[in-house]
């Protein structure tokens, strides 16, 4: 089954082109990155606007490099939520055009699966069921992943997510977005025992994470050094927050591993490039007989891959939409 795929949620435009749900023909990537480092974050405005200028071009470009033709193309596939509605919407838009004038049909794919998907392109002997601990810029939540198209959020942060703590604490200490790789690069040189920082206890759920607390205290010790005129310990700070972040993480998908039963866990979205909680991962699964799955770094972040490859998954299910599709801000995984 070949598989179009589009993925518009964020700042990423993408068309890939994937057989049978673990073959990646192409995968043109279209980043608006450079132009939302101006703003210090994502413009939802100029981001939909983007979409709309590169959509059609890059569909060409991944029908090219994949070295087919659109009378070749057995399904179209597209992200339909989570994400942010207007670029959301660009995309849904455009698969739905697509598939009506190809008469192929339409598979809707939630953006999250798809993180998880993009691990079975790299592993081609990961199955289900496993624990999915996925950390991104808009969602960070332990999965009970029972098998291909059955999941349910087990954990689930209370307020910001991973991700978005990463780039509001790259800003404050003068990096530039997005945050994740110039804090890591800052990290590499500093003591994560430099600064003493809040973890969370969700009084009601031991799975449950909250990163509020942790992003305004950072926030504020680096307001409170300017003022003061204090030496502030850039790499250590940003050292110690990503320790901070790692043990908010890596605890609680141990603990919902071995509370569902999992002897496997997976990792997936843009958090889970971050060398530090990586190497915590490794080792936590290693100590506690756990078999671990970490995405390449190149497909961590958004691509149309992951898309195309849940998709199969979907369609194995006969889970396919009609013209109706709309696109969805929030959505349940």
């Amino acid at each position: 089954m070949l598989i179009l795929a589009f993925e518009s949620s964020c700042d990423e435009t993408a068309v890939a082109v994937v057989r049978d749900g673990r073959t990646v023909l192409s995968d043109a990537i279209l980043s608006q990155a450079d132009m939302h480092a101006i703003y210090g974050g994502v413009v939802p405005e100029i981001a939909s606007r983007k979409h709309i200028e590169g959509i059609a071009a890059l569909t060409d470009q991944a029908l090219r490099e994949a070295g087919v033709t659109r009378g070749d193309i057995d399904a179209v596939a597209v992200t339909y939520g989570p994400g942010l509605i207007g670029a959301l919407l660009v995309g849904v838009n455009f698969a739905k055009s697509v598939a009506y004038a190809l008469g192929k049909p339409l598979i809707p794919v939630h953006h999250l699966r798809g993180h998880i998907a993009a691990n079975y392109i790299a592993f081609p002997e990961l199955e289900p069921p496993f624990l999915a601990l996925c950390i991104s810029g808009g969602n960070s939540m332990l999965v009970d992943v029972q098998d291909y198209t059955e999941m349910r959020i087990v954990g689930a942060t209370r307020d910001d997510a991973a991700g978005e703590c990463f780039d509001k604490v790259a800003r404050v200490l003068g990096l530039p977005y997005p945050g994740g790789r110039p804090m890591e690069e800052l990290a590499g040189g500093g003591d994560d025992h430099a600064y003493v920082l809040p973890r969370s206890h969700v009084a009601d759920s031991d799975l449950d994470m909250s990163f509020s607390g942790l992003k305004t205290a950072v926030v504020n010790l680096v307001h409170n050094a300017q003022q003061k005129g204090e030496a502030l310990d850039r790499p250590g700070l940003a050292a110690s927050f990503a320790a901070a972040v790692s043990d908010e993480l890596v605890p609680r998908a141990i603990l919902a591993a071995e509370r569902y039963g999992h002897h496997t866990v997976v990792a997936a979205g843009g958090v889970a490039a971050n060398s530090r909680i990586r190497g915590d991962l490794e080792r936590a699964c290693r100590e506690h007989g756990l078999r671990l799955y970490l995405p390449p770094l190149k497909l961590c972040g958004d691509n149309g891959a992951m898309i195309g490859c849940q998709a199969y998954y979907e369609a194995q299910c006969r889970r396919y939409a009609d013209m109706s599709l709309n696109a969805y801000a929030n959505l349940e995984i």
